[in-house]
C-alpha cells in the first residue's frame, strides 16, 4: 500500500515491482498477489488496461491510519486510559500534531456565539420544525387555506 500512496495514481504491477526491486530482490508474481488480495479486501481499486491492471487506492493514507486508530480505540475496556497511555507515547511533535487537529476539530463544531444565540427566535418548548420554501404569492403553511383545500384555491 505504501508505494501505491507513493504514486498517488493508478498504477501497474510492472511499475510496482521496479519500484521495489530498487531496494531488494523481489518477484512479479508476489507483487501481483499482493495487489490482487488489497483489492479484494477493497483497499485498491483496479481498471484493467490492457492485458494488466492499474491500481489505485480507495482512500488516503490519512484515512486508513484514522480507521486504524479509532479500531484499536473503540476495541478497549477503557477508552479514556487507553487515549492517556497513547498521549504519554508520543513525541512532543506528535503532541503538537494533536493539538493542531484537536483545534481544527474545535473551529469545525464551534457553538453557536453568544451574539447568535440572543438574534435567533424564542423557541416555544416544541421541537425544531424545517420550513419549507414559499412561493412569493402563496400565504404562509396554515393561513388563510379553507380545511381540505390546497393553497391557491384547489380542492383535494
Amino acid at each position: 500500500m505504501t508505494r501505491v500512496w507513493e504514486w498517488n495514481r493508478p498504477v501497474t504491477v510492472r511499475e510496482v515491482l521496479e519500484d521495489l526491486q530498487k531496494e531488494r530482490s523481489i518477484a512479479y508474481t508476489t507483487v501481483m498477489t499482493v495487489l490482487d488480495n488489497l483489492h479484494q479486501k477493497g483497499w485498491v481499486r483496479r481498471e484493467a488496461e490492457g492485458r494488466a491492471y492499474r491500481y489505485e487506492a480507495v482512500s488516503t493514507r490519512a484515512a486508513y491510519s484514522a480507521a486504524l486508530m479509532n479500531e484499536a480505540w473503540s476495541a478497549s475496556d477503557n477508552p479514556a486510559a487507553a487515549l492517556v497511555a497513547f498521549f504519554g507515547m508520543m513525541s512532543p511533535e506528535q503532541r503538537q500534531a494533536l493539538s493542531d487537529a484537536v483545534r481544527m476539530v474545535q473551529v469545525d463544531d464551534r457553538p453557536v456565539a453568544e451574539e447568535e444565540q440572543a438574534a435567533a427566535p424564542e423557541h416555544s418548548g416544541e421541537p425544531d420544525r424545517e420550513e419549507e420554501p414559499q412561493a412569493a404569492d402563496e400565504a404562509p403553511a396554515g393561513e388563510g387555506v379553507e380545511p381540505g383545500a390546497e393553497p391557491g384555491g384547489k380542492e383535494r
